[in-house]
């Protein structure tokens, strides 16, 4: 289990997080929009099948022309499944173009659903780094979090990624996994998770490059079942509990910047689903031209998730 720092005095009346200040602007994370073949039970953003919301070529427009602006360093593309939004590959190819490094936040099913047989060989065209959605190596694990045979569906997205050359020594091209744990816990040490992971996958002839760890956030479908468990002052109270201050300098609000599928910022993909406008204002990516160095971050209770024990991000685990 992560180190864990002592306890504070009554942590489910002392959630004020610690003031947060933007440094350079490096990353925007776009979402695509919230549709989704699958509905996950941990799920920040309430993707699902019968979601309609997309990101339009217009506003995707608008993003590029920030992006070159600012002179982003990577996009990453989210959702719900971001593979769904028809401009997708549009969007991927012009990210590219930029000289940016591109992200995709893939569910790994979403490699063999119809109409998507050609994505992971144009994945690996375009040099594409993929972070997929694995919470474990085992089927009840898996299917548990994210619905019957998602496992076994997972497994065959591996294998046509790991085919593409993902994974593989020397290809260059990288796979990442992301775990989250079950339920209300925080996750195990990484490099312990990451050994397991490769151990398992590897008897069934699959490999990735790294394993990232993320804390499941207390906020929407996460926090509903919370709620109706009674278990949501329990799990903020482990969150409090194990406040690292020393991760609050690596928080990933501090070098990105989460754009909806209309255009509005936000600091961070997890303020975007509370309707938390960057420094608490509701503004649109066409709207923002001023440097960001040095400015407010919204911060509220959800915040500690991303700080508690080694840290959490979408880039996984903040410390050691």
């Amino acid at each position: 289990m992560p180190k864990t720092a002592a306890p504070v005095a009554s942590p489910s009346r002392t959630r004020q997080f610690p003031a947060v200040k933007r440094k350079a602007l490096t990353t925007l994370q776009v979402n695509l929009g919230y549709r989704c073949n699958q509905a996950c039970t941990h799920c920040h953003v309430d993707a699902g099948p019968n979601r309609e919301e997309a990101m339009t070529a217009h506003t995707l427009n608008d993003v590029f022309c920030f992006a070159r602006r600012h002179d982003i360093k990577t996009i990453d593309f989210t959702g719900g499944a971001p593979e769904l939004n028809p401009h997708f590959t549009d969007a991927v190819i012009e990210a590219r173009s930029m000289g940016a490094e591109v992200i995709d936040r893939c569910n790994l099913t979403i490699l063999n659903e119809p109409g998507q047989e050609l994505l992971s060989a144009f994945l690996a065209t375009n040099d594409v780094h993929v972070i997929a959605s694995l919470p474990c190596y085992s089927a009840d694990n898996v299917d548990a979090q994210r619905g019957n045979g998602v496992y076994e569906r997972s497994l065959e997205g591996i294998r046509r990624l790991n085919a593409e050359g993902y994974g593989q020594p020397g290809s260059g091209l990288r796979l990442d996994f992301v775990f989250n744990p079950q339920g209300a816990r925080l996750p195990g040490p990484g490099a312990v998770l990451e050994r397991d992971y490769k151990r398992e996958l590897g008897k069934l002839g699959l490999s990735f490059n790294r394993l990232l760890t993320i804390t499941n956030m207390p906020i929407r479908r996460f926090r509903h079942a919370l709620m109706r468990e009674n278990r949501f002052d329990e799990y903020m109270d482990l969150l409090v509990s194990n406040h690292n201050p020393a991760n609050v300098d690596a928080l990933m609000c501090r070098s990105l910047l989460s754009v909806d599928w209309q255009g509005y910022v936000y600091d961070c993909d997890f303020n975007q689903m509370l309707g938390m406008g960057i420094g608490g204002e509701r503004t649109h990516i066409t709207e923002l031209d001023a440097d960001l160095v040095a400015t407010d971050v919204a911060v509220a209770e959800h915040c500690y998730g991303c700080s508690a024990g080694a840290g959490s991000s979408c880039g996984g685990a903040l410390s050691g």
